[in-house]
């Protein structure tokens, strides 16, 4: 079975209206847990954080009893926009296939969300960028502290867990495929 764990502020949990669950230790897709909140915009945004990466993804809100089973297609479409192999964003999407909301346990998480909360709606409302997609694509590269001593940056971060995710995917292929007899 493949599971992850949404990790929601209260906002949103009351909006989403789904039983909570205890977290997902170990999830079996590659980006691991996410970490979500709501936008107070019209019309209302989810902004959600991978834990792991920091990497962003923001999509309209509604209908908020859907947004777990349509985040895999914003993700898709985050990733796809970033360059992203389409390889790795089809086993992602596949692996979300169940997900499970709970409630939010990493404080750091929860603060980055805060502050790319705040850079959101200086981007929407100083610069007039409305594009979802194009501001996750802008938050991933700002520099966050959780991250100083490792890539720096949430674009950066994702670049090497898809680096190291590629390379243990070719490890596992065995060379006699790629012999030309």
């Amino acid at each position: 079975m493949t599971v992850f764990s949404l990790h929601a502020t209260k906002k949103l949990l009351d909006r989403v209206s789904e039983p909570v669950m205890p977290p997902v230790s170990e999830p079996t897709t590659a980006l691991g847990n996410w970490y979500g909140t709501v936008l107070f915009w019209r019309p209302q945004v989810a902004l959600l954080v991978n834990e792991a990466t920091l990497f962003p993804v923001m999509m309209p809100l509604a209908p908020a009893a859907t947004l777990m089973a349509r985040f895999s297609n914003a993700l898709r479409r985050t990733l796809e926009a970033r360059g992203v192999t389409a390889e790795f964003i089809e086993s992602e999407v596949a692996a979300m296939a169940d997900g499970q909301w709970a409630k939010t346990a990493n404080r750091s998480v929860v603060g980055i969300m805060n502050e790319f909360s705040y850079l959101a709606g200086v981007y929407r409302d100083h610069r007039g960028l409305t594009d979802l997609e194009a501001l996750a694509q802008i938050l991933a590269e700002t520099p966050c502290g959780p991250l100083y001593k490792r890539h720096g940056s949430p674009d950066r971060e994702l670049d090497a867990v898809i680096a190291a995710w590629m390379t243990a995917r070719a490890s596992d292929r065995s060379p006699t495929r790629w012999r030309r007899f």
